[in-house]
C-alpha cells in the first residue's frame, strides 16, 4: 500500500510559484524564437516532428513513473522497482528496455552472486521528470 503524497501548504505554495516562473520562462522563450525567426510552416513541423519521438516514449504509461522512481531513488534494482510501482514484471521489462535505448536510464550489471542489475536515471532522464514535474503536479493537484 503506497502513502499517498501530501504538501504542506507553504511547499505548495513554492513549487507552484516555481512552476508559475518556469512556464512564463518557456513562454518568452516561444515568443522570442517566433520574432527573432522567421520559420516557415515546413520548418515548424520538422521541429515539432523531432520532439515526437520523445513525446510518444514519455507519455506512455509507467514511463515517467519509472523515470520518477529513479530520479528520486538513484540507483534500484528490477525487484524494488516492480514492487514500487506495482507493475508486472513483462511490462516493466519492455519499459526500462525502452527508456535504456533512447537515452533516459542507465543500466549498470553488478558482477556478484546472485548478478544483480541497477538502472539509474541518466541526466537527460533527471531533466525529462524536472520539466515534467508540472504536469504530475497539476495531476496530483487536482486529485487533492
Amino acid at each position: 500500500m503506497t502513502t499517498p503524497l501530501t504538501l504542506s501548504t507553504e511547499l505548495r505554495r513554492l513549487v507552484e510559484q516555481r512552476i508559475q516562473k518556469t512556464l512564463t520562462g518557456i513562454q518568452e522563450t516561444i515568443n522570442m524564437m517566433s520574432e527573432n525567426y522567421d520559420m516557415s510552416p515546413e520548418e515548424i513541423k520538422a521541429n515539432l516532428e523531432v520532439l515526437e519521438n520523445s513525446f510518444n516514449i514519455l507519455f506512455q504509461k509507467w514511463n515517467l513513473g519509472i523515470l520518477y522512481t529513479l530520479t528520486l531513488k538513484n540507483a534500484i534494482g528490477f525487484s524494488e522497482l516492480k514492487r514500487i510501482l506495482g507493475v508486472n514484471s513483462r511490462t516493466l521489462s519492455d519499459k526500462l528496455k525502452l527508456l535504456t535505448e533512447n537515452g533516459y536510464i542507465d543500466r549498470n550489471v553488478i558482477d556478484d552472486t546472485p548478478l544483480r542489475v541497477e538502472y539509474s536515471a541518466t541526466e537527460k532522464g533527471k531533466n525529462t521528470v524536472l520539466l515534467a514535474l508540472p504536469l504530475l503536479y497539476s495531476t496530483i493537484s487536482d486529485k487533492v
